[in-house]
């Protein structure tokens, strides 16, 4: 099965899908009608012309997807403010929109680092006193760190709006999948396929989480200062080699792969609810505005034919003994 370049998230309401440079944002309104935005998002790696440098590709990807999914998050919620707050946000000049979404990723960043980055260390550090291996410390850290996101996702997971965020996000993991079965893109059809998928940023996450956990193993200072210096100086490598990761886990069917995949779909229930066919809507039309997956299909068939027909002409030519 070959999978779709497309990919996207969950926002309020809505989804938002993305195809190389173009992208768009279905938002169902309280109104009840769909709002399609569709734009282009000229990313990091195609402007600095880094899509073929592994790691460094995926650092940038990772903060293009911060960029994109905090400003179409925004855009989203807009429609659900009361009336002087819209006013107030169309007022904004698009030079401090840029200032006010640059501030806000940094600091969301920041925040991310102390809680899942640092606060793991500090905890860890505390065993310190009984356990003198460097690598059980760091094993240590990183289930600490695992534990930590794993009860952030269960508290956010209890609240309302967030409930209907994750519906969202099974509704685009549904559409992708049945787009990739060669199915007929209706919200009756993707209701039937699963909302998880192996190219999903819950999966992303926990890699990372994982990565961490081999990369802290080896680094061995007594500095304490050096310590934390070298944990937040390290996400960005640890973000790009768990983007290798992810992207070979999307192109490969093989057992490895299904393996490494596997708790991430595991973890995907927690991040993911089952969504109603309105929700499946809202996710094709983010689709149809911006890819065309008929031609997907129709590429993925003539693909599948040409290959039987290379087999039934290679075993035309085995002799018989």
């Amino acid at each position: 099965m070959r999978y779709a370049t497309i990919g996207g998230q969950a926002v309020i309401e809505g989804v938002m899908m993305r195809n190389g440079n173009d992208y768009a944002v279905a938002v169902r309104k309280p109104d009840q009608t769909i709002e399609v935005k569709k734009d282009q998002y000229i990313g990091l790696n195609a402007r600095w012309h880094m899509k073929k440098i592994p790691i460094i590709r995926g650092v940038l990807s990772f903060i293009d997807s911060l960029v994109l999914g905090m400003s179409t998050l925004t855009y989203s919620a807009s429609f659900f403010e009361d009336e002087e707050e819209a006013e107030k946000a169309k007022a904004k000049d698009s030079k401090s929109d840029a200032v006010f979404m640059g501030l806000t990723v940094a600091l969301s960043v920041v925040i991310a680092v102390v809680l899942f980055m640092l606060t793991p260390f500090f905890i860890s550090s505390l065993f310190g006193k009984v356990i003198k291996s460097p690598m059980t410390l760091a094993v240590i850290e990183g289930l600490i760190r695992i534990a930590i996101f794993f009860i952030y996702i269960v508290a956010i997971s209890q609240m309302k709006d967030i409930q209907r965020v994750f519906m969202y996000h099974g509704a685009e993991h549904k559409t992708i999948n049945c787009i990739e079965h060669g199915a007929e893109l209706t919200p009756e059809n993707a209701a039937k396929y699963s909302r998880l998928h192996k190219r999903c940023g819950t999966s992303f996450l926990l890699i990372v989480m994982v990565v961490s956990i081999i990369c802290f193993m080896f680094i061995r200072v007594d500095n304490m200062a050096l310590k934390i210096v070298l944990r937040v100086i390290l996400v960005p490598v640890i973000a790009g080699v768990s983007f290798e990761i992810i992207q070979w886990a999307g192109r490969s069917e093989s057992c490895l792969v299904n393996i490494v995949s596997k708790p991430g779909l595991m973890l995907q229930k927690l991040t993911t609810r089952e969504p109603d066919l309105e929700m499946l809507e809202v996710a094709i039309a983010s689709i149809e505005a911006i890819y065309d997956w008929r031609q997907f299909q129709a590429e993925n068939r003539a693909a599948a034919d040409g290959n039987s027909q290379k087999t039934d002409r290679s075993n035309a030519g085995v002799s018989q003994p």
